[in-house]
């Protein structure tokens, strides 16, 4: 017993700043639309994980309030891909004992991601032993849903989430120097097409996200270990 007790300890002690992660870019329709950092993400100064759910920078990162000079064109019922990374395009992307959920939200541009705004569009935990971050890895740091055909036009934010879930036996206020690590990511992008369906579910990560929740203190590490991992936030919106 006293072994297994060791193992998060240990896991954690291995894990350095190289498996951290952030969004290089977008692929649409197959189709990469070239560095995004800083031109049409908006990137945070670091790939460094945030564990402060109180904060407002949980809604899109460490300067995520701050728009980007462009945005992407992306017609509804499109397919649409983020492309992560760690130090340089095309590298390990995150380290594979971060393993954990990845969601993707959306909220109208207008609202800068603050408060109630946000809606899920996509998410994937973990399925037949698999999590959403070793398909990820295996996926060369992509990930995507198709965006509803049915969303209206306009001026969004598209906000991808990876949750690092390999030091959060113990939640952030208990020990702050584990915690589960989240890696949020806002993308602007402008919708085209004909749909009319707004975005409607309203989730504030500030407040919607808490340290109780079995999705943010959750073990990786349980003997026999789970089957089943409860995604934290809404359902997924269809349109």
């Amino acid at each position: 017993m006293r072994v297994l007790s060791l193992v998060p300890i240990i896991a954690g002690l291995l894990v350095t700043a190289e498996a951290h992660t952030t969004v290089y870019g977008v692929w649409i329709n197959g189709v990469f639309r070239g560095d995004g950092r800083n031109v049409y993400v908006r990137s945070p100064p670091n790939n460094n994980p945030l564990k402060d759910i109180t904060s407002s920078t949980i809604n899109c990162n460490v300067n995520g309030a701050n728009s980007v000079s462009t945005s992407v064109a992306v017609a509804a019922g499109a397919k649409f891909e983020f492309e992560w990374y760690h130090d340089a395009r095309g590298d390990e992307i995150i380290a594979s004992s971060h393993k954990g959920p990845i969601t993707v939200y959306i909220a109208a541009r207008s609202s800068n991601g603050n408060g109630a705004v946000w809606t899920k569009l996509a998410q994937d935990g973990l399925n037949g032993g698999s999590w959403a971050v070793d398909k990820l890895i295996a996926n060369k740091g992509r990930h995507g849903l198709t965006i509803p055909s049915s969303l209206k036009p306009g001026d969004y934010l598209i906000r991808a989430e990876i949750i690092g879930l390999h030091e959060a036996d113990v939640a952030y206020t208990t020990n702050s120097v584990r915690g589960a690590q989240f890696y949020p990511s806002c993308t602007q992008i402008t919708v085209t097409g004909s749909g009319s369906a707004v975005p409607s579910q309203n989730f504030n990560f500030v407040g919607g996200y808490k340290y109780a929740d079995p999705g943010i203190t959750y073990s990786l590490y349980l003997k026999p270990p789970a089957t089943t991992y409860p995604i934290i936030g809404p359902a997924v919106w269809t349109g």
